[in-house]
């Protein structure tokens, strides 16, 4: 077993490649004292708003606070949302150089309306979620190519908002391939043909089901799932999420699982995006596929701890 310590020291020699769908995270934050006269809801009084990277970005920001070199290739629409996601990606480190700007997109936005107490009253998604196609297309397969030849690992974040196409999927595995660098996926259903060839997919016990039409409650049916998983996607090594019942990890060497970690669960959101960034980076760095989930249950217990998309620290995974 690589010393957790060591493997992270590593950390920072590290250049990772995130493709996928980047998001901003809107939170409008307010005291709840009264239902509305005019419909059965709350009235929500405006106390302050807060902007946090989502998707794709919250894994990059993931990586970054762990330590690595992050670039980011995807979509952001010709708006204020996408000016805003760029500035704070540039301010924590990110390289932006992959993002294109689509004109006949939106920045995909979440606005949650939010009691002081951390519970949620609404939703509002600003998003077009249609596949990236023509120039955009090109111009992210171009950067993607480019940007991988520098990388050390790519790390595809697949929230079904247009930007992982079967083109762009294909583009970056090819890339990952051609360097023999691992290439991670997390996931969604309707492009679970996608991923054929990456070294390992993160999907829950849901999607898991959906794709292969198998039961994944007990330890048995959850490592007969991810066996099948590997087989239908055309992938090296399935690590399937399964909340309060940790992880379980099938590759060519065997099965693992993994208990979950949780000391207390405040907030699931962009609990996945923390396990995917923190397994990459560890891959990358050198651990072996049991060594890296091990690390990312750790981190994964450590993040439902917080309120909304968060990071985990080097310092808190030492800790």
């Amino acid at each position: 077993m690589t010393d957790v310590r060591e493997l992270t020291s590593r950390f920072p020699q590290q250049t990772i490649l995130v493709v996928g769908d980047v998001m901003l995270d809107h939170f409008v934050i307010g005291s709840v004292e009264r239902i509305s006269p005019e419909a059965p809801v709350p009235v929500v009084r405006f106390d302050r708003e807060d902007y946090r990277l989502g998707g794709a970005a919250n894994v990059a920001a993931n990586l970054r606070a762990l330590g690595a070199g992050v670039e980011i290739a995807g979509l952001i629409g010709e708006d204020e949302a996408g000016d805003r996601l760029r500035r704070t990606l540039d301010e924590i480190g990110v390289g932006t150089s992959g993002l294109v700007v689509d004109s006949g997109r939106c920045t995909t936005r979440k606005t949650r309306v939010v009691t002081t107490r951390n519970q949620q009253v609404a939703r509002i998604d600003y998003e077009e979620d249609g596949e990236v196609d023509g120039s955009a297309a090109s111009q992210l397969m171009d950067r993607i190519a480019r940007l991988a030849a520098h990388a050390t690992a790519v790390l595809v974040s697949d929230y079904l908002k247009g930007v992982i196409s079967r083109a762009v999927a294909g583009t970056a595995i090819e890339a990952a391939a051609h360097r023999t660098i691992p290439v991670t996926v997390d996931p969604k259903v309707a492009h679970a043909g996608y991923y054929r060839g990456a070294t390992l997919v993160t999907p829950n016990h849901h999607e898991a089901e959906a794709i292969t039409h198998m039961r994944a409650r007990t330890d048995i049916e959850v490592a007969h799932c991810a066996e099948r998983l590997a087989e239908v996607m055309g992938c090296e090594s399935v690590l399937i999420t399964r909340g309060e019942q940790g992880m379980l990890l099938h590759s060519p060497d065997g099965t693992a699982s993994f208990p979950a970690q949780a000391r207390e669960v405040s907030d699931v959101t962009g609990a996945g995006d923390t396990v995917i960034a923190t397994l990459t980076l560890a891959l990358a760095s050198g651990a072996s596929l049991a060594e890296a989930a091990q690390i990312a249950n750790d981190a994964a217990g450590i993040v439902v701890g917080k309120f909304g998309p968060a990071t985990v620290s080097v310092e808190e995974l030492l800790g």
